[in-house]
């Protein structure tokens, strides 16, 4: 019989990233101890550096792929985490931008595989809840209607292409899920989470959003990768941090989609930003990176009926609030920039050693 713990012990890999820090967030407002992990490959200090001075977080940076004994941290002594454990995991420690499968290939693959086991094997030691955050991708391309994708779509995806560490490494991922709830009878639970934006999403990644908002604030044109026709969906991170809590709490073993249903034309979108930064931009038409693929479509009928999850933030509110963030943190990151000199974590690289010496090794 597992104990009962007032405050929960609750572990998130890749708690820097873009989706992680936002699920910190709101995880340490809601009173739990949360123990954030991450070796800033592809995410940043900045995103939790506001949480430092709350008592009931604490950050690790470690790479997930490497072995670590968490009951001999000293700075989770006052979690009791040698008696206690944990008692939920979240793993979304990935690279997840096209721009990443370039770079850093080996590291996507190994975290959707060794780091994925690792955190599992942690999970089962701890009696712990589970939630990986796996991807949209893991549907390859996408019914030649265009029709919104159930969690029952296999689709077709090729497992031997640059992009395969994370499509495939992804799918990997669940597999491996799966067969550990299937005999060790854990409680495990994927997020298939679609095109996602809002604050704290990194500059010079690959990502729509972030790129046309940077375009549109210097005044330079938006290119979008396809034509007039081209579209995504768009959810809020707030809305994903939402269904994902509901998830973790619920009994839906299976695979869930999360995502935003309603289509948008990429046009449409950064026809939207350039308004509501009052930009002379114009909207230009180019090939897309390698390493991209034709977005799918969620349907969201699973977490409607089984989680009562829809996405609340329209894409209006969401884009102007993810543009304050843009206006208000891209001084700070070209300061970071000149001071240590070249690529830092604002541009999708490791944090600079500078700054961060005043977090935990």
């Amino acid at each position: 019989m597992k104990k009962y713990w007032e405050n929960k012990n609750i572990l998130i890999l890749g708690g820097a990233g873009f989706i992680g820090s936002h699920l910190c967030d709101y995880l340490v407002r809601e009173g739990h101890n949360v123990i954030c992990v991450d070796n800033f490959v592809s995410s940043d200090v900045e995103n939790i550096r506001n949480l430092l001075a709350y008592p009931n977080f604490e950050f690790i940076r470690h790479d997930v792929t490497e072995d670590i004994d968490y009951k001999e941290a000293h700075d989770l002594e006052k979690f009791k985490v040698s008696v206690q454990g944990f008692q939920e995991i979240y793993n979304l420690a990935c690279p997840t931008s096209p721009k990443d499968f370039s770079k850093l290939p080996v590291k996507t693959a190994w975290a959707n595989s060794i780091g994925v086991i690792k955190s599992l094997e942690l999970a089962k030691d701890n009696e712990a809840k589970f939630l990986l955050t796996s991807t949209s991708s893991v549907y390859g391309n996408p019914p030649k209607d265009s029709s919104q994708v159930k969690e029952d779509y296999y689709g077709l995806l090729d497992f031997l292409n640059p992009r395969s560490c994370y499509n495939e490494g992804k799918r990997f991922a669940e597999s491996t899920i799966m067969t550990y709830h299937n005999f060790y009878k854990l409680n495990t639970h994927i997020a298939r989470i679609f095109n996602t934006y809002g604050t704290n999403m990194l500059q010079h990644i690959g990502r729509q959003i972030p790129d046309f908002i940077k375009a549109a604030s210097e005044g330079v044109d938006i290119e979008i990768a396809g034509d007039e026709n081209t579209v995504s969906s768009f959810c809020n991170v707030k809305d994903i941090i939402t269904g994902l809590i509901k998830l973790m709490d619920s009994d839906v073993i299976e695979p869930v989609n999360l995502g935003d249903s309603n289509p948008r034309t990429l046009k449409e979108v950064a026809e939207k930003i350039i308004k509501i930064v009052d930009s002379e931009s114009k909207i230009t038409y180019a090939k897309g990176y390698d390493f991209t693929m034709k977005p799918a479509l969620p349907n969201i009928d699973k977490a409607k009926e089984e989680l009562d999850w829809i996405p609340l933030i329209g894409l209006d509110a969401g884009l102007a609030e993810t543009i304050d963030y843009y206006k208000n943190t891209v001084i700070i990151r070209k300061k970071r920039t000149n001071l240590t000199g070249g690529e830092t974590a604002a541009d999708g690289e490791t944090a600079a050693a500078g700054e961060t010496a005043d977090l935990k090794e």
